[in-house]
This record gives structure tokens, C-alpha cells and sequence, in this order.
């Protein structure tokens, strides 16, 4: 019986990653140019990428694409079996599928929207109080990325502090991972340019009189 339950339960994180594989960013700008996303722009096939190339059209249907996948596998997850931690993984596998489709090279997105989607199903307080964070992150830093990254600190003690399992509270830490993980380029990039920003300009000695 317990192998049969673990097998039910690699099937299900299987069928999240394979959800999470399904890019329609990517087959959007396929379709309608002819040409792989991954040498256009940033070479990200997330929404960001893909209205750079389709305009607010492709960024408004893949934004939705890919929250709706993160959603739908931990809804899957949580209503097939009544497991909290199968759904905490299943939050992570789509994730994982997104920024690493396995029928495109491992080439994907950066896992934001679907991440995202996935914890308002997985645990909507944590992802209210994220976007709280992000907010007044975004307030002090007047920029998108570095906020919506640092955001992410914030899921594990709130995970914790509604859930009081160890186990999700790692599974999500996971999750934090694999999105910082994706957008290391940008960390590489948005931290020293802030930091510089930030530094206070010295003033230049007054002219001798």
C-alpha cells in the first residue's frame, strides 16, 4: 500500500512538472513569427520576454498562462489526494517544469507567475503578505525585479507561522531557490547597480576664491 501511495504521489509531481513544461509563451511567439523565442530579447520565454516580441497581447496571455498552470497543479494536487505537503511539492515541480521544459533543452522562464500562482492555491495568506512586501520593497527601491525577489524571503516564516510544518516551510525554501536560481543574471546585474545608486555622490571641494 505504501508503494502504491508513493507511486500515486511521483505521479502526480510528474504530471506538475509536465504542466509546468507547457510554455505557451513560447509556442505563441512559434506561431505567430516563426522563430525560437530563446534568441529574441532577453532569450527568457517568460511573459516579460514574450511582450517584448507580441506586445501586450502576448504578455497579457502568457502572464495568465503560466499563473493558471501553478495554480491549477496544486489545486490537482491538494483535491486528489487531501495532502498538504504533496501540494507543497507539486508547487515545486511546476515551478521546476517552467524554468527547466524539459522539451525545450531545459530552457524555460524565471518561474515568478508560476510560483505565484501556485501559492495563492497552496496558501493565499503567504502570497497576500508577499505581495504586501513586494509593495513597499517596490516603494523604497523604485524598480520591479530586486523587490519581487527579496519578496520571497518573507514564505518561509509565514508558511511556518500558519502552517507549523517543517517540511512545507523546506519545500518552499526550495521554491525560493529555483526562482532566485533563474534570475541570477539579474541579481548579478540589479544589486550592484542599486547599491551604486544608493552610495551617496562625493561633492567636489568648493573653488579656491
Amino acid at each position: 500500500m505504501q508503494s502504491t501511495g508513493a507511486l500515486h504521489g511521483l505521479a502526480y509531481l510528474g504530471g506538475a512538472y509536465g504542466l509546468g513544461c507547457v510554455c505557451l509563451g513560447y509556442y505563441l511567439v512559434r506561431a505567430q513569427t516563426g522563430r525560437d523565442l530563446h534568441e529574441m530579447g532577453s532569450g527568457s520565454i517568460g511573459a516579460r520576454n514574450v511582450g517584448r516580441v507580441l506586445g501586450r497581447s502576448g504578455l497579457g496571455i502568457t502572464l495568465l498562462a503560466d499563473f493558471g498552470k501553478g495554480a491549477l497543479a496544486v489545486w490537482i494536487a491538494r483535491h486528489l489526494t487531501g495532502q498538504e505537503v504533496l501540494a507543497a511539492m507539486a508547487l515545486l515541480a511546476v515551478t521546476m517544469g517552467h524554468v527547466w521544459p524539459v522539451q525545450l533543452g531545459f530552457r524555460g522562464g524565471k518561474g515568478v507567475a508560476t510560483s505565484l500562482g501556485g501559492l495563492l492555491i497552496f496558501e493565499w495568506h503567504s502570497a497576500l503578505i508577499y505581495l504586501a512586501a513586494f509593495a513597499v520593497l517596490w516603494a523604497l527601491m523604485r524598480r520591479t525585479v530586486l523587490p519581487g525577489l527579496l519578496a520571497y524571503l518573507v514564505l518561509p516564516f509565514t508558511v511556518w507561522w500558519f502552517r507549523q510544518d517543517g517540511t512545507q516551510v523546506v519545500l518552499v525554501g526550495g521554491l525560493i531557490a529555483v526562482v532566485w536560481f533563474a534570475h541570477r543574471k539579474n541579481l548579478r546585474a540589479e544589486i550592484p547597480e542599486f547599491a551604486g545608486r544608493r552610495r551617496p555622490v562625493p561633492h567636489s571641494p568648493d573653488p579656491a576664491p
